[in-house]
């Protein structure tokens, strides 16, 4: 069995997903994989997808993620997500809950929900995310070290496209909404989460983030090309990155991905990021 239905971008953790169910069957899917970067990023991530029903299905992911740091202690990130997906045909529910990031540092509670219409050869969807962020103001900043917060709401449609039997395009954007200018915000506390890698904490607060993918079938293998770029709340930079990923079957219920690619970044200059994932497959 090849998992045809690749994840789109992920907020800047990159590898960790809600895995996208495989329509009209009850089963599950399970994965595992990991990710290392040449800004000595590496993220380990496991998802799984179980059914529920025909059109009803469960997903959860549990990843964590390690980042060398200058002038400071490595960067240490968990991410948990719980979501329910149902298909009344041809109008489907998504609604999921999520938990990111380092205690210590920056987390945040995410909430999100979308609508989705799908006929046979196209899908699409409007997304809702609302994030309530959390982070520790350091004593350095000439005050006592306490806890600071503000939330962010998302707004965004994803579209996809059946070419042909072997060829689809995907297309994703995703405008976030703060209650606070965080360019403005005077506390280094938070300024001091600016890393070298897509890995990082601050990577994850997006003013936008817009991504386009093209797949290819051949045979039971498949190719797909992904393209995107993000744009950072707090310092303003534009990151573009480019991935090319390979799942090959490994026997009739199980695939490997490969996937390698180039993050160009204002902040962080480029980075080559490698990930292998593991996928299993079953039915009912």
């Amino acid at each position: 069995m090849s998992w045809s239905k690749t994840p789109p971008l992920r907020s800047l953790l990159p590898l960790l997903l809600v895995a996208s169910h495989a329509f009209g069957s009850e089963g599950y899917i399970l994965g595992g994989g990991l990710e290392g970067d040449s800004a000595d990023g590496l993220g380990a991530s496991i998802i799984g997808d179980i059914g529920l029903t025909e059109k009803t299905w469960i997903s959860g992911a549990l990843a964590r993620n390690t980042l060398d740091l200058p002038f400071r202690d490595d960067l240490e990130s968990w991410y948990g997500d719980l979501g329910i997906d149902h298909w009344f045909d041809p109008i489907g529910i998504r609604a999921g809950v999520a938990y990111w990031g380092d205690k210590d540092n920056l987390e945040s509670t995410d909430w999100r929900a979308s609508a989705y219409w799908r006929a046979k050869r196209f899908s699409v969807s409007g997304d809702y995310e609302s994030r309530d962020f959390s982070f520790d103001l350091s004593s350095a900043d000439l005050f006592p070290a306490r806890r600071s917060g503000f939330s962010a709401e998302g707004i965004g449609i994803t579209t996809r496209f059946e070419l042909s039997d072997t060829v689809n395009l995907g297309l994703s954007g995703m405008g976030y909404d703060y209650d606070v200018n965080l360019r403005l915000d005077s506390s280094r506390g938070l300024l001091q989460l600016l890393a070298f890698s897509r890995l990082s904490l601050i990577n994850s607060l997006v003013d936008y983030r817009a991504n386009v993918s093209l797949g290819l079938k051949t045979g039971q293998r498949r190719w797909q090309l992904d393209l995107g770029t993000w744009k950072g709340e707090v310092d303003g930079g534009t990151t573009r990155s480019a991935t090319v990923r390979f799942l090959n079957p490994i026997g009739d219920s199980a695939d490997v991905e490969f996937s390698l690619g180039l993050d160009d970044s204002e902040l962080y200059g480029s980075v080559t990021f490698f990930s292998v994932f593991l996928y299993f497959y079953g039915g009912s």
